[in-house]
């Protein structure tokens, strides 16, 4: 892997990271997305982050957090409401990349959430973030997911 292809990825990562900590406070406190986003910029060395990439997903996952959990609803195993805010974060997240990002292999959103849930969430909470991820990636990558295996 080339190190431009590698910072890239390190970048994309990083904004992913600031995304699902974006995401979390919005659900706990709904402080506009702009305040959290522009605090979060004030208060962190962001020189190594894509800001376009974390823009985007902080943005559309909580302008578009209702379509996301009607995705997520039937492939989880109990309520929204009962899940984590780290989880439902991360699921938000990971659930917005299958959907609107083709471009990344369903394996590697879900390696990344996976990574963010071992980061954040609880001590077994990345393995229910795979299965939700896996089952839902079987919808929306159907034929993605089938060459694959």
């Amino acid at each position: 892997m080339s190190q431009t292809l590698q910072a890239t990825y390190a970048a994309k990562r990083k904004a992913r990271r600031f995304a699902v900590q974006g995401i979390y406070e919005w659900q706990m406190s709904h402080n506009p997305v702009h305040e959290i986003e522009a605090r979060t910029r004030v208060e962190n060395a962001m020189h190594k982050v894509d800001l376009s990439y974390y823009h985007e997903l902080l943005t559309e996952v909580v302008a578009n957090h209702e379509a996301l959990d009607a995705l997520l609803i039937p492939v989880l195993d109990r309520e929204v409401s009962a899940l984590d805010g780290v989880e439902l974060a991360t699921l938000r997240l990971g659930a917005y990349e299958l959907k609107e990002h083709l471009e990344i292999p369903y394996r590697v959103v879900l390696d990344e959430a996976i990574e963010l849930a071992k980061h954040f969430g609880g001590a077994d909470s990345h393995k229910y973030i795979n299965g939700v991820l896996d089952r839902l990636a079987t919808t929306l990558r159907a034929a993605e997911k089938q060459q694959s295996n």
